[in-house]
């Protein structure tokens, strides 16, 4: 009898884990509850540059939405916008100086 009850507890336990992930992966594929859909042909719009901690309640963040940043300060319960619509940084790659 007692064979009866592990085999009886493990059929439990598959049943919940499969719903379980079917129900994340039912969230994450139509984007539901925050998490991004699975769909690759849509272009993010929204990205976190670079974090920067400033102690150990706070931190600067740089966030990119299309193409424009934005500089907030996040912790104590509240989130500050520093600076708006500050553009990308263009990064360019320095040409190699001769020796004189």
């Amino acid at each position: 009898m007692e064979s009866v009850s592990y085999l009886r507890f493990l059929l439990a336990l598959t049943t919940v884990l499969a719903l379980m992930f079917g129900l994340l992966w039912a969230l994450r594929r139509w984007g539901l509850g925050g998490l991004a859909p699975l769909g690759r042909s849509r272009q993010r719009r929204l990205a976190v540059i670079e974090t920067l901690p400033i102690d150990a309640r706070h931190r600067l963040v740089l966030v990119r939405r299309d193409d424009c940043e934005h500089l907030l300060l996040l912790g104590g319960g509240t989130a500050t916008l520093i600076e708006r619509n500050c553009p990308p940084a263009r990064f360019t790659v320095p040409s190699p100086e001769t020796p004189p």
